[in-house]
């Protein structure tokens, strides 16, 4: 579905995005419904009563589905994290609109870069996507991205996501930085994933006390990753008309969750 690793042209995210855009769904076929007990049923151009239901076929099998053919099962795509380092410009501008009703939206968009310090080889920048995966997107990042921590060293980490994390993944991010306390993350959020609902709210505020900071993205912000984060061929991007209005509705909803 997508390279593990991407290089730093944008091969493999072109490839990416040709895999995925099209896959093939198998349509289940129709069954023909039989005739009722009375009616007449048509078997090889001959016209033959119907008997309990059934009607007589050419070789003895019964016209009521016993030798119809099954639909087929749907295959899925396989589970799976992309991982690259520009993504495709119809996936940015659907995934990381901050409407407030996100239908369709049902994965996960992560920006990340990672300054390791001097002597560290410099930073680390690319995206995740978690698409049919039973991980999250930001649990990815410190299995793929940084999968070891070196105590010598001060990380920050700079997240723009397509929504803000669910309560199960801000209470993993909470103890990753309780226990890796030289690591400073910073999330910015297209939009608030189900703000509404408590075990949300709650996972927020103990991410915060952690010591991660939580923003919703500015207007400035979708410009910026645009031309970091996406195959944009030097296209200027367009803001939507509303996407100041839904950042403040946004960002107001976040500052009364974390008051």
């Amino acid at each position: 579905m997508a390279d593990r690793k991407s290089s730093s042209s944008g091969g493999a995210s072109s490839r990416l995005t040709v895999r995925r855009k099209e896959r093939a769904e198998n349509e289940a076929k129709k069954e023909e419904k039989p005739p009722k007990e009375g009616e007449k049923a048509e078997v090889n151009g001959t016209i033959v009563p119907v008997e309990n239901g059934e009607a007589a076929t050419g070789d003895g099998a019964t016209a009521n589905g016993e030798n119809a053919e099954k639909p087929e099962p749907m295959e899925l795509p396989p589970f799976e994290i992309i991982t690259g380092d520009r993504m495709d410009p119809f996936f940015y501008k659907f995934q990381f609109k901050n409407v407030e009703y996100s239908s369709g939206r049902n994965k996960t968009f992560l920006c990340y870069m990672v300054d390791q310090g001097p002597g560290s080889g410099g930073l680390l920048r690319g995206f995740i996507e978690d698409e049919h995966a039973s991980g999250h997107a930001e649990e990815a990042f410190f299995q793929q991205v940084l999968p070891n921590y070196d105590l010598a060293l001060k990380y920050t980490i700079t997240w723009y996501m397509s929504s803000s994390p669910c309560a199960t993944c801000a209470a993993k991010l909470a103890e990753i930085l309780k226990a890796r306390k030289s690591l400073h993350l910073s999330i910015y959020s297209a939009r608030l994933f189900e703000w509404e609902e408590p075990e949300i709210q709650a996972g927020l505020k103990a991410l915060a006390a952690a010591g991660c900071k939580l923003r919703v993205m500015k207007p400035m912000d979708f410009t910026y990753t645009w031309n970091t984060f996406v195959e944009n061929d030097e296209q200027t991007f367009t803001l939507w008309e509303d996407c100041q209005e839904n950042y403040e509705y946004y960002q107001d909803k976040l500052a009364d969750i974390l008051q």
